[in-house]
């Protein structure tokens, strides 16, 4: 009875919270939990593409994936190659670029904003602006390279400089990653820089027994989205190729042949996608838990 009445009075107190949040809570069950567990459950029938009911229950998608999909392995390794690449080098890249705007300058405010800016464009938008800029025979990138007398590149027209192009132009968005490296920088005590100078310490020895060990924190978070982004890369790489994964597929990441084994109607490999999704999500988890567990690297705070 108590414990009846406690609950009670707990919601009379709450309810307005409750309330103000109850458009999270019911979006996170409708567009969230409900359809993970839909896709779990198709992932299990052989057949089935959204317009007739799924068929033959069973693990024949899962077995499909490890055993008869080469196409599956060649997207996997696609994504694979391009995390390994991307994420190190966009972390280091915008950490550079945090340095270097991490300075008590006038008007540098300003370059912070231009460099930030392309971050707020849209996917779409700023995937159509490449595939505009990048073109073959009218693109703004090749005019110039013309004009300097090094001729036309490319780049998403050829399998050998597809996946060199995309990363590229994934520096048009360093600017999300410079802003929290920004952060974690301006959080480093400046008491430590100072006895550092006293001790004689040079810039480079301060960047890396000082600034680094403070900014573990943000390496991991970074790490783990990076990873997290990487293995989801589709958006991007769908408006830039028009869908067509590059020249030869050279950019059929994993969510690319996903998206392409959900909308294929007329083989019936809704229930083979939501499997993939379900293999990505596993691999994007033991991924996050082994960087958890080796995380001992990371210096917080209140270690001290």
């Amino acid at each position: 009875m108590r414990k009846e009445l406690k609950i009670t009075n707990f919601i009379k107190k709450n309810w307005v919270g409750y309330v103000f949040i109850s458009p999270v809570i019911i979006g996170i069950l409708a567009f969230t939990l409900y359809p993970m567990v839909q896709s779990l459950f198709l992932s299990f029938f052989r057949e089935y593409n959204v317009i007739t009911p799924p068929k033959g229950f069973g693990l024949y998608n899962y077995i499909k994936m490890f055993k008869y999909d080469p196409d599956l392995l060649k997207s996997i390794g696609i994504t694979t190659v391009y995390t390994l690449i991307n994420v190190p080098l966009s972390m280091a890249l915008s950490f550079l670029l945090a340095l270097l705007l991490n300075k008590k300058i006038k008007g540098i405010g300003i370059y912070r904003l231009l460099i930030y800016t392309p971050v707020i464009i849209p996917v779409t938008i700023s995937g159509l602006l490449w595939k505009n800029i990048t073109n073959y025979d009218y693109g703004l990138a090749n005019a110039v390279l013309q004009n300097i007398g090094l001729g036309k590149f490319p780049f998403f027209d050829k399998a050998s400089t597809s996946m060199l192009s995309l990363i590229l132009i994934g520096f048009w968005g360093l600017g999300g990653g410079m802003i929290l490296w920004l952060s974690t920088l301006k959080n480093v005590p400046v008491s430590l820089y100072e006895a550092a100078e006293v001790d004689g310490a040079s810039k480079f020895v301060k960047l890396f027994k000082i600034t680094i060990p403070m900014c573990t924190p943000m390496i991991f978070y970074n790490l783990i989205m990076g990873i997290i982004g990487s293995l989801q890369t589709f958006g991007s790489v769908f408006t830039l190729t028009g869908g067509s994964a590059g020249a030869g597929n050279s950019l059929y990441f994993w969510l690319m042949k996903i998206y392409n084994d959900t909308f294929n109607i007329l083989s019936y490999t809704t229930g083979y996608a939501a499997a993939e999704c379900w293999l990505l999500f596993a691999v994007i988890a033991i991924l996050t838990v082994i960087i958890f567990k080796t995380s001992k690297w990371v210096y917080y705070g209140e270690e001290v």
